[in-house]
């Protein structure tokens, strides 16, 4: 039972400290008035597709903390949620893309270092941040070039 609660806490953290995130620093006039690119998807796209990354994260998170939560891979998947958090509000509060890009970018490296760590540590936990990368790989590209275009 424990296993399982400690499962339910890991999905809690990720998915609703995400879904606090975005919920307390919604896009406003001023992401609006941004000049965004052709490959800038609807709003509406972005809470279903976080919401099931965040259900994979903190399944991950769960996986790795089972096997050893002392290990790098345990930092690493700290370190991402922290960067991941704090994009929102850099980027959405603060109004500042090019800030937010470098902690995007910093973002997409502790995901592929936690994927390449894991791969052969815990193949499941690194399977999970694959989709996780991906998105997270758009994202940064959109991030950038919303910076070049304003």
């Amino acid at each position: 039972m424990h296993r399982y609660l400690a499962l339910a806490a890991f999905i809690a953290l990720a998915l609703g400290g995400g879904t606090l995130i975005g919920l307390s620093t919604q896009p406003d006039g001023w992401y609006a008035a941004l000049n965004k690119p052709a490959f800038n998807p609807p709003n509406s796209v972005f809470g279903p597709v976080w919401s099931v990354l965040y259900v994979m994260i903190g399944v991950a998170g769960w996986l790795v903390w089972q096997r050893d939560w002392r290990s790098h891979m345990m930092a690493a998947w700290a370190a991402q949620l922290a960067l991941n958090f704090m994009w929102t509000p850099v980027f959405f509060g603060l109004h500042a893309p090019a800030v937010a890009l470098a902690v995007i970018v910093a973002l997409l490296i502790v995901i592929l270092a936690f994927i390449a760590r894991g791969w052969r540590r815990d193949r499941a936990a690194a399977l999970l941040f694959v989709p996780y990368a991906a998105w997270v790989g758009f994202a940064t590209l959109l991030n950038a070039a919303i910076v070049y275009l304003n």
